[in-house]
């Protein structure tokens, strides 16, 4: 298993909400329990649909200004959002991640410039890698990012099923960083996050297995629970020992 201490938590896909009420819709979810939101910004071009873009970030952080916002950036060229969605940094420094796809940008060798651009920005670092991708291509630039995004599913597409297979890659990344943020994204739910938690993976994104759900708060503490054993300690009984440690720890 991929023991860290790395915090364990849940972050809604907006896109499974009512999205005519996106604000209240993120407050929903945050007073159930979320410790995060994940939005899902879509081109038209790197993947079919059209979701929304920098403006609708902007206004929503109006509404939840102290909340962290992992916007992931499903577009053909994510450099030229980096200063519209740095608009939407929050009332301190830290509560935005820029993650952006590697297909996106090493097809055009511009992985690096964009990592250097968003840092420009004072936004955390986020990378993600489809299906396809090795994981090679997080490893290569593991050392300059803050949030490694492991997809589940191939981006884009809706009503698709957790690829298991994808739990190698975490398996590689928490073995070579364990103090790094490990996302996966697609198809997770209370069903299937126990994968994802043994494997490493400390930060949950899980759209209809928040917002479809019959019993939200439900939902979202049994998938940090389920970081919380497997990521975090061997049972049940030392994991309140280990998060007093983890809480403890200077990094």
């Amino acid at each position: 298993m991929g023991y860290h201490c790395c915090p364990a938590q849940v972050g809604p896909s907006v896109l499974d909400c009512d999205m005519a009420q996106l604000a209240n819709e993120g407050k929903r979810a945050l007073q159930a329990g979320a410790s995060y939101l994940h939005l899902d910004v879509m081109d038209g071009h790197f993947v079919p649909n059209i979701s929304f873009g920098p403006y609708v970030i902007e206004c929503l952080r109006k509404h939840i200004p102290d909340v962290f916002f992992d916007c992931h950036m499903m577009t053909s060229e994510p450099e030229k959002w980096v200063e519209k969605v740095a608009k939407a940094q929050g009332s301190k420094p830290g509560l935005l991640c820029y993650t952006f796809h590697y297909e996106a940008t090493e097809p055009r060798g511009k992985t690096q410039e964009v990592i250097d651009l968003i840092k420009q920005h004072n936004m955390k670092v986020g990378l993600t890698v489809s299906p396809d991708t090795p994981v090679e291509a997080l490893l290569k630039y593991a050392d300059q990012i803050d949030l490694a995004l492991v997809m589940t599913v191939y981006p884009g597409k809706g009503g698709q099923s957790f690829i298991e297979e994808m739990m190698s890659k975490v398996e590689t990344l928490r073995k070579a960083y364990p103090d790094l943020d490990i996302e996966v994204d697609g198809g997770v739910k209370p069903t299937t996050v126990d994968m994802a938690a043994k494997a490493g993976a400390n930060l949950i994104v899980s759209g209809s297995g928040v917002y479809k759900a019959e019993d939200m708060s439900h939902n979202i503490s049994t998938m940090q629970r389920s970081v919380e054993k497997y990521g975090m300690g061997k049972s049940e009984e030392d994991m309140s020992a280990l998060r007093s440690d983890c809480n403890g720890d200077s990094k």
